[in-house]
C-alpha cells in the first residue's frame, strides 16, 4: 500500500483539497472544462519551469476561471509593476485559443508566495533537479539537500529517491536517502510528495521526494464557558 498509492490522493477529502474546484459550472461541459484544465496546468508547468513553482490550482464557475500559482519567487512572475503578470495572462489566453479549448468569458491569475520553500516538496525536487543538470555529484545534492529540509522546525521526516543513470553510468540504478519519519500509511500524516525529472544529456534523471511535516488533527470545539449563575 505504502508505495502503489499517490500520497496525495489517498488523503483527498480527509486532509487534501482538490487542485480544481468548480463552483456552478454545467456538468454537460465536464469533458471540455477538464481538457482545458489540464492543457493550462501542463503549458505553465513546462513554461514556469526554473520559477520555483509549488501548485497550480484552478477555481472555475460559470463566468470565469481563476488560476491560483503558487511559488517561492512572486517577483519573478509578478514582474515591474505587474508587467509580468500581464504577459502570462496574454500567454495563457492565447494557448487556449490556439489549442480550442473552453475559452473562460473572464480569466483572473493570482501569484501567492510560498513562505517555507524548503518544508515544500515541489520545490525541493525542482532543486534537487536544478544541482543535478549542473554536474553536480548526485550523493552530494541529496545530501545537502536532506539537510536543508531537516533544518526546519516544522519537518519530522523526509526522504529523496533517484533513478536513473546515475553519475552518467551505463546502466540505470536507483538511489534513496531518509531521514526521519515518513509515516505513508496514516491518513492524518501530512505527507508532501513531489516527482520531477533531470534532464541530462544521456537521458533524464527521476526524483521523487516525500516530505512528513506532521498530523493534522480536526479542531476541537472550544469548551463552553461556565456559567456562573448555575449553581
Amino acid at each position: 500500500m505504502s508505495h502503489v498509492v499517490h500520497p496525495y490522493a489517498h488523503r483527498l477529502g480527509i486532509i487534501r483539497d482538490w487542485k480544481s474546484r468548480w463552483f456552478g459550472a454545467s456538468t454537460k461541459k465536464y469533458r471540455e472544462f477538464l481538457k482545458c484544465d489540464l492543457s493550462v496546468r501542463e503549458h505553465l508547468t513546462k513554461k514556469l519551469r526554473g520559477s520555483y513553482i509549488s501548485a497550480i490550482e484552478m477555481e472555475r464557475s460559470e463566468k470565469s476561471l481563476r488560476i491560483i500559482i503558487k511559488t517561492s519567487r512572486p517577483g519573478m512572475l509578478i514582474g515591474k509593476s505587474g508587467e509580468g503578470a500581464t504577459k502570462l495572462r496574454a500567454d495563457i489566453l492565447k494557448f487556449i485559443q490556439k489549442k480550442k479549448l473552453a475559452m473562460p468569458p473572464e480569466l483572473k491569475i493570482d501569484v501567492e508566495e510560498v513562505r517555507s520553500p524548503e518544508s515544500n516538496a515541489a520545490i525541493v525536487a525542482q532543486m534537487v533537479a536544478e544541482g543535478l543538470e549542473k554536474r553536480l555529484p548526485f550523493r552530494r545534492v541529496m545530501k545537502q539537500m536532506l539537510e536543508k529540509v531537516m533544518a526546519n522546525r516544522d519537518v519530522k521526516g523526509v526522504k529523496i529517491y533517484l533513478t536513473g543513470r546515475l553519475g552518467g553510468a551505463d546502466m540505470a540504478r536507483q538511489e534513496e536517502l531518509k531521514k526521519g519519519q515518513i509515516p505513508l500509511q496514516t491518513f492524518r500524516a501530512d505527507i508532501d510528495y513531489a516527482r520531477e525529472k533531470a534532464h541530462m544529456t544521456y537521458g533524464d534523471i527521476g526524483i521523487k521526494v516525500w516530505i512528513y511535516r506532521g498530523e493534522i488533527f480536526a479542531e476541537k470545539s472550544a469548551p463552553k464557558a461556565a456559567n456562573p449563575n448555575n449553581a
